[in-house]
């Protein structure tokens, strides 16, 4: 059984930084596309960034690239999402997904199964 465990959330002022941790358990992690999407309420969910199993191909959102870098620790079975310069706007549920599209232009949803529960992140301004 697939369980996938974000972590890291938490209130923060605006301009600080912010890690989150997603430790993935039941697949075999090294070969698994990681990512990372966010949704704020009444809005639908959003691709921030992503990492393909061997690290060779990482790609962000737009509104997020220069601020937000996505790593994976395979020894770890965990993607981490490191946020610096934080605005109020990064305000929402961030959720870590298995096997996510590379691409933020992709209209591809992986299966409920593959996703976390989400943690929180609270910028203030």
């Amino acid at each position: 059984q697939v369980q996938v465990a974000e972590s890291g959330g938490g209130l923060v002022q605006a301009g600080g930084s912010l890690r989150l941790s997603c430790e993935v358990s039941g697949r075999t992690f090294n070969r698994d596309d990681m990512g990372w999407y966010r949704q704020a309420p009444g809005k639908k969910r959003e691709f921030v960034a992503a990492m393909s199993w061997s690290g060779s191909i990482i790609n962000y959102h737009g509104n997020v690239k220069g601020r937000f870098t996505i790593s994976r620790d395979n020894a770890k079975n965990t993607v981490y999402l490191q946020m610096n310069n934080l605005e109020p706007e990064d305000t929402t549920i961030y959720f870590c997904v298995v096997e996510p599209p590379l691409t933020p232009d992709s209209t591809y949803i992986p299966g409920n199964k593959l996703w976390g529960q989400g943690t929180t992140v609270t910028v203030s301004s």
